[in-house]
């Protein structure tokens, strides 16, 4: 009976270590998709509020276009709670063997979330400025408009520079552990790195932010569509490993019993 129920175990952890819907496929899956979220909730909310604010004299014909404001905006605070995630999803992913890196990239996103709202609120107080202006006559409020329209584009860099910093943390650690295939990391690292190149041109002055931001961009989606699709190579091994080292015991306990 004793020998039976050893048996029991030892095979019940063998079927969990060839699950293939494991915990750390499930992670990785969300991961992925938080990737693509992000890249879809933040790029259409930033569409929407930059098809108000780039109109000629936007201040003026605000109070038509508000709503669309609005919604943009809320997207935009949306992509708070998708980057959150991501930062504390890559803990149990990375616990094991990067857990310095872990929290690199969560206190990176952050302060980039932090930012990035800031711009958010930069952008909302253009309606309350709007209908200050509709109701005074006041033409001087449209410098203020724009004065707000570049805080926010100055927030938005500073967190995409934050973040590219934290990123090139988490993608190193991907391509020194072969958690998905290296020339999917190295695409990570050097796409941040040019993001952070990029971001800090914008804040000098320098215009090229958008170009270089594009291999950056490239690698989340390509990111996010394999770990949906694949996973990673090699969350499951130490979970794995350890695994089999306590079914070891098990099989000389088996064999003692006979």
């Amino acid at each position: 009976m004793t020998s039976t129920t050893l048996g029991d175990d030892a095979a019940r952890e063998g079927d969990l270590t060839d699950d293939p819907q494991g915990p750390g496929k499930r992670y990785a899956r969300l991961f992925g998709a938080l990737f693509i979220a992000g890249f879809l909730v933040y790029g259409i909310g930033f569409g929407l509020v930059s098809s108000v604010t780039t109109a000629p004299d936007f201040l003026s014909a605000l109070s038509t276009h508000s709503r669309t404001l609005v919604i943009g905006a809320l997207l935009m605070l949306l992509n708070t709670v998708v980057d959150i995630g991501k930062g504390v999803l890559f803990f149990p992913i990375a616990e094991r063997r990067g857990k310095r890196t872990a929290l690199v990239y969560l206190a990176a996103i952050t302060v980039q979330v932090v930012l990035l709202d800031l711009g958010v609120l930069f952008l909302l107080m253009l309606i309350p400025t709007a209908e200050f202006a509709a109701r005074a006559g006041a033409t001087s409020t449209t410098g203020l408009g724009s004065l707000l329209t570049q805080a926010n584009t100055l927030a938005y860099e500073l967190g995409q520079g934050t973040l590219a910093f934290g990123a090139l943390f988490m993608t190193w650690f991907l391509f020194r552990t072969r958690s998905v295939p290296r020339t999917l990391a190295a695409l990570g690292v050097i796409g941040y790195a040019i993001h952070l190149t990029g971001s800090i041109a914008e804040i000098f002055g320098v215009h090229v932010g958008l170009v270089l931001s594009l291999p950056g961009g490239v690698f989340e989606l390509a990111f996010g569509v394999w770990l949906i699709a694949k996973g990673f190579t090699s969350v499951v091994a130490p979970l794995r490993g350890g695994l089999e080292d306590r079914a070891q015991p098990t099989a000389a306990v088996l064999a003692t019993a006979r």
